[in-house]
């Protein structure tokens, strides 16, 4: 019997798990590229999600469809709802929605224009909207396998696209809490702690980030993207081992059963009350962490649970432990590479403005137009309106980078219209004449 198997996003184990189950030893193979150049990769630490994620939309994608992936269904509307106060359009959708409501939530999704899915893994299947524009988590994923799934719905039109993530040490130890937890045998287990640990890496490297990505599933890129946050940032490692120590041993000075903060104040040598009540202000590790800051100290702590050699004893309220793998580093023998964190001051000035870069990525016979950001928006708000009188997504009146393209070149004859990308002669047909005449109308209002 013919047999053929076939998947989206899969390591190198599940792929000779696949073909062992099958029996498809002799069956060939055929694997295409994970890349996506066009994709952004971003990750920042989580202070305050809501502002974050609010600063992001409104920066870099203002009008702009996109999707927001959250780990619960009470965060997803909670998110949601926090967009709608806040005059973006966004919308929640998860598995315990009323029925009808997710498939209108999903209808005005792939139909509308600059509409944002607040939704949780259950959104995303079938999905096939080209002109979404990022992909946001509030949440680390569990895998890289559904971080690529997830984030790889943004820029299925070739344009550029952010995959824009933030997370926290509250993450790491949530993912690892769900793992302890879980139903299944150890070999199980085993596999998802291995997954876990290589999301951890990504999230937590200095190198390229799609290098990382990449590299996971089996696939090499010889040099640096240039379009991921560490090769833009140029992030900065350091031998991190004597604040690892440092961490390390206030940790076990205190007893093992205090969450950051406190251990962050002890460092510091902060005169608090619960530090006095403790008799902390007393052990030896009580004001020897000067040097750093309390955001630069919690950034030691995230990327020591993130490396295994601390755990988060959810028994003791989350209070930090030490585990097996922490001896080589607080002896000496092995060193702690530590990524410096860039400041929240330092992010925001060193944000480039996809939009901006965006308006350079227009077709090559383009270049020497300028591009109009307002007739732009005329087109799209036109392209809306037949949209919805056809009932349609607006990706299949024209996508945004023929629209692009138009507010680029300004075509003034169906002939020059028939030369932009994207408009064929069914198109030229149907909407050429509507398109030539807002563009006319833009001329005379701002001639």
């Amino acid at each position: 019997m013919p047999r053929v198997a076939l998947t989206a996003t899969a390591d190198e184990t599940t792929r000779r798990e696949i073909i062992e189950k099958l029996r498809l030893a002799g069956a060939r193979r055929f694997i295409t590229s994970f890349d996506r150049p066009n994709i952004r990769y971003r990750v920042e630490i989580k202070e305050k999600e809501k502002d974050q994620l609010l600063e992001f939309i409104r920066s870099e994608h203002p009008g702009q469809s996109g999707i927001v992936y959250c780990m619960t269904r009470k965060k997803t509307e909670e998110i949601a709802r926090f967009l709608q106060e806040n005059g973006l359009p966004a919308l929640p959708y998860h598995a315990g929605l009323d029925r009808d409501l997710r498939l209108r939530h999903q209808r005005d999704f792939l139909e509308g224009d600059g509409i944002i899915m607040v939704a949780t893994i259950a959104f995303g299947m079938g999905i096939n909207k080209p002109d979404i524009r990022f992909v946001a988590h509030l949440n680390l994923p569990r895998t890289l396998e559904g971080y690529y799934q997830e984030t790889g719905r943004a820029g299925r039109d070739g344009e550029p696209a952010d995959a824009w993530m933030v997370y926290s040490l509250a993450d790491i130890v949530m993912l690892r809490q769900m793992l302890d937890t879980s139903p299944g045998g150890e070999d199980f287990k085993a596999i998802q702690y291995r997954k876990m640990e290589a999301m951890l890496g990504y999230s937590e490297t200095a190198r390229c980030r799609r290098q990382v990505l990449l590299g996971y599933f089996g696939e090499t890129l010889e040099d640096p993207c240039g379009n991921c946050d560490t090769c833009l940032g140029n992030v900065e490692v350091m031998d991190g081992t004597v604040f690892a120590q440092k961490a390390l041993s206030c940790a076990y000075r205190t007893g093992q059963i205090f969450g950051v903060n406190h251990l962050v104040d002890v460092l510091l040598g902060k005169d608090t009350a619960r530090v006095r009540a403790f008799g902390h202000d007393r052990v030896s590790t009580f004001g020897i962490g000067r040097e750093l800051s309390a955001y630069e100290w919690r950034s030691v702590y995230r990327q020591l649970v993130a490396a295994g050699l601390m755990r988060a004893d959810m028994a003791r309220k989350g209070g930090l432990r030490l585990s097996g793998r922490c001896h080589p580093v607080l002896r000496g023998e092995e060193v702690f590479e530590l990524r410096k964190d860039p400041s929240p001051s330092a992010r925001k000035t060193g944000k480039k403005s996809l939009k901006k870069e965006g308006a350079k990525t227009v077709n090559v016979d383009a270049e020497s137009f300028a591009f109009d950001p307002d007739l732009w928006e005329r087109l799209r708000s036109l392209r809306g309106e037949l949209a919805r009188a056809s009932s349609l997504p607006a990706y299949t009146v024209f996508h945004d980078s023929t629209l692009r393209e138009m507010a680029t070149r300004l075509p003034q004859t169906l002939e020059e219209m028939l030369t932009i990308s994207g408009v064929g002669q069914a198109k030229l047909e149907k909407y050429g004449k509507l398109f030539l005449e807002e563009m006319r109308k833009h001329k005379e209002e701002t001639a």
